[in-house]
C-alpha cells in the first residue's frame, strides 16, 4: 500500500477555478491521495462548487471557516489531513500526473530529502511561459524564495516546525515555510520536468500584492526576527532591504566595524 498524500486547497472566491484545479489533481497518476478544500469565508459559490466535488469523489473533503487568510487556512487543512505526505495547492493553480508520483518515490527512498518540486509555467487565458526558478541552495534562499509553495513534503516535517506561520501577514509565507523547514538540514530535489502550472490572473498575482516596499520592509524585518541566526550564516548579518547586496554590505559594515 502507498503512503497517502493529502493535497491542500483554500479557496476564496475562486470557485470559477475550483473544478479545473481539483480535476488536476484528481488526475494525478496516484490513487492514494485525499483533496481537502478549505472555503476561507468565500462570498461567491465556492461552498456549493466544493460541496459538489464531495459529493462526486469520496476522497474530496470541505472544510469551511471565516475567511482568516490562505496561511490559516493551509494550516487548519494540513492538521485535518491524514497523509504522510503534504502538496498545498492554490485553488487557481493546477498541476501534471506525473508530478505527485514521482515525488513521493523519491521521498520515500531518500529520508534526506524534506522538499520535492518541480519546473514550473505560469500562464493565463491567452499563454503560458517557463517561470525561471533559481537553483536551489540554501544560500540563494536566504535571499529570495525558488520553490513555488506546491512543493510536496511530509507532514510530520511540516507539523515540527508549526506549519505555516499565521503571523507573516505581509505576504510571502511559503518563503518563510522553506526556510523554517530547511534551514537546520534536509535535501531539495527539483524534478527536471514541467509539474506545476501557476494561474495570472486579471486582479494580479499574490507576488504582485505582496511587492509595496512598505509590506517588503515589514517581511524583512519579520524574517530577520526570526531567522537572525540563519541569515548571520548566509548573508554574514541581516536581510536587507536591496536583498542581493545583504552579504557584501553586511561583510563591509563588519570590516568597518559598524555592524
Amino acid at each position: 500500500m502507498k503512503p497517502t498524500i493529502s493535497i491542500i486547497i483554500p479557496c476564496y472566491n475562486q470557485a470559477n477555478y475550483l473544478n479545473e484545479t481539483a480535476e488536476s489533481a484528481l488526475n494525478a497518476n496516484y490513487p492514494e491521495l485525499e483533496i481537502i478544500i478549505i472555503n476561507d469565508g468565500s462570498t461567491d459559490n465556492t461552498e456549493e462548487i466544493a460541496e459538489e466535488l464531495t459529493e462526486k469523489y469520496k476522497n474530496v473533503y470541505l472544510l469551511n471557516q471565516p475567511n482568516s487568510g490562505v496561511t490559516i487556512a493551509r494550516n487548519a487543512g494540513i492538521e485535518f489531513s491524514n497523509g504522510k505526505y503534504i502538496l498545498p495547492l492554490d485553488a487557481d493553480d493546477l498541476i501534471y500526473p506525473a508530478y505527485i508520483p514521482d515525488a513521493i518515490e523519491i521521498l520515500e527512498k531518500r529520508p534526506e530529502v524534506k522538499v520535492v518540486y518541480c519546473k514550473a509555467v505560469k500562464f493565463d487565458e491567452e499563454s503560458e511561459r517557463n517561470w525561471k526558478l533559481k537553483p536551489f541552495s540554501l544560500k540563494s534562499l536566504a535571499k529570495d524564495n525558488m520553490i513555488f509553495v506546491s512543493g510536496i513534503f511530509r507532514k510530520s516535517d511540516c507539523l515540527a516546525v508549526g506549519g505555516f506561520d499565521d503571523q507573516m501577514t505581509m505576504g510571502r509565507a511559503d518563503w518563510e515555510f522553506w526556510i523554517n523547514l530547511l534551514k537546520n538540514g534536509g535535501e531539495v530535489v527539483q524534478l527536471p520536468y514541467v509539474g506545476f502550472k501557476y494561474r495570472l490572473t486579471k486582479s494580479g498575482s499574490m507576488r504582485k500584492k505582496t511587492g509595496s516596499n512598505e509590506l517588503k520592509r515589514k517581511r524583512i524585518a519579520f524574517l530577520n526576527a526570526k531567522h537572525k541566526d540563519f541569515f548571520e550564516k548566509h548573508l554574514n548579518g541581516p536581510l536587507r532591504f536591496q536583498r542581493t547586496w545583504s552579504r557584501p554590505y553586511n561583510t563591509l559594515m563588519k570590516f568597518l566595524g559598524k555592524s
